[in-house]
């Protein structure tokens, strides 16, 4: 790095970031680097970051890091202290999320660049200030995990796009270099951090000629290609080592006609706000005040998410089903990536036994099994926790006729049911 920007060498520390966040974490599977900027008009990055940590379970919030590279030295304070922080203050104590910056000294003088490409001015600054950026936050992030994701400020992540990454990248049985999951620029490229060092060294010698998606390009085309080969075997030889992954991470929310004449998938927006399930046949009923058309039928349907006003200490939501199954696992998720906090909070789930006999056993002597029985005859399974509710069911209690979310105590928020 001193060889290709030697002006480094007049400023000790220049290449170590200030680390405005951060609990240091390491060994993780996927490094996911997000750069900002100070846009004019609306700024998407808390809407990015809900919309990529709303997705994960605990188990894969444990397993990765985010990084937010705040590329302007004036936006430190106002986007980590005042928004990211108060926002996502468990994410930023538990390591998942960091933040930082670069020194001002790391970048070069970038008032007299050399006009090429037809860009102007302007363009040409921009263009080299932000391969420096991604050079300065790859190297940061290389040694941290497995795998670099390369993502933007702007973007909604897709349903399972964790697993979907990390699922195509271990199907890979031949070497590659990059893996793409968006067609959009830079974003959405997986990288391996073993390869980061020779990626970023080959943008640090061309970081002032070319945008970073072309350098790209010409990396794959000197480290695969013969000169003598014609250019259809090129093309084939560079895809070996540039694959396409599907399904896409995400959309980029603020380029949205981009990504819809791209042939991104029309509806995929609202899809995100809740998630369908191919349920056994229920009858479904709420004690809560349905808002609007988000009713509890439509989300059972997989149509829309279901939306109340606050829930109250006694209130409930109940599927019954017409053909009691057998019921080995359960999932319910409150919230969804527009309104996060509306979750269900001191709500428990409980199973009603499609046996009679057992339903009056239970509500004449209690629980014959692990779990606290309730005057009705149902059983006490679990609850939700930060959103969530999911668990096993035992399959000694049988066939089930019923499953309830009964509220135990007032909530201060409006409730949104996204996914069961």
């Amino acid at each position: 790095i001193y060889y290709y920007l030697p002006h480094l060498r007049e400023y000790e520390g220049a290449i170590f970031p200030n680390v405005i966040f951060g609990q240091q974490r390491t060994g993780v599977s996927l490094v996911m680097g997000i750069p900002t900027v100070k846009r004019e008009k609306q700024n998407y990055l808390i809407d990015t970051l809900h919309s990529l940590l709303y997705q994960l379970s605990e188990e894969q919030k444990k397993d990765c890091i985010m990084i937010i590279f705040i590329a302007e030295v004036k936006l430190e304070l106002e986007q980590g202290l005042t928004k990211i922080l108060p926002s996502f203050p468990r994410e930023v104590q538990s390591g998942v999320l960091e933040v930082i910056s670069p020194p001002a000294s790391y970048y070069p003088d970038l008032s007299n660049l050399k006009k090429t490409l037809g860009d102007s001015e302007d363009r040409v600054r921009w263009r080299t200030k932000q391969n420096l950026d991604y050079s300065f936050l790859m190297l940061y992030a290389q040694p941290k995990g497995t795998f670099y994701l390369q993502l933007e400020d702007d973007i909604i992540a897709k349903l399972d796009y964790i697993e979907s990454v990390k699922s195509f990248a271990a199907q890979q049985s031949q070497d590659w270099m990059v893996l793409e999951f968006s067609q959009l620029g830079f974003i959405g490229k997986l990288f391996k951090s073993e390869d980061l060092p020779l990626i970023v060294e080959f943008f640090l010698m061309f970081y002032k000629d070319k945008p970073i998606d072309w350098l790209i390009d010409h990396l794959l085309w000197v480290k695969v290609c013969n000169p003598e080969k014609d250019a259809v075997s090129i093309t084939e030889i560079t895809s070996s080592q540039r694959l396409q992954g599907k399904p896409t991470v995400g959309a980029a929310a603020g380029r949205v006609s981009e990504w819809l004449e791209s042939g991104w998938d029309k509806d995929f927006g609202k899809n995100l706000l809740y998630k369908a399930h191919n349920n056994p046949p229920a009858k479904v009923d709420t004690s809560l005040r349905t808002y609007q058309q988000h009713t509890l039928e439509k989300l059972y349907k997989g149509q829309n998410f279901f939306w109340a006003s606050a829930p109250v200490a006694g209130d409930y939501i109940r599927f019954t089903f017409l053909n009691p199954p057998e019921v080995e696992k359960y999932l319910f998720r409150s919230g969804n990536m527009e309104h996060p906090d509306d979750k269900l909070f001191n709500t428990t789930v409980e199973v009603l036994p499609a046996d009679e006999m057992l339903r009056k056993e239970l509500a004449d002597n209690g629980s014959k099994f692990n779990y606290p029985a309730t005057k009705d005859g149902y059983l006490k399974i679990g609850a939700f926790e930060n959103g969530i509710a999911e668990g096993s069911i035992s399959q000694s209690i049988g066939r089930i006729q019923a499953i309830r979310l009964s509220v135990t105590s007032d909530s201060p928020v409006w409730a949104i049911l996204s996914e069961v």
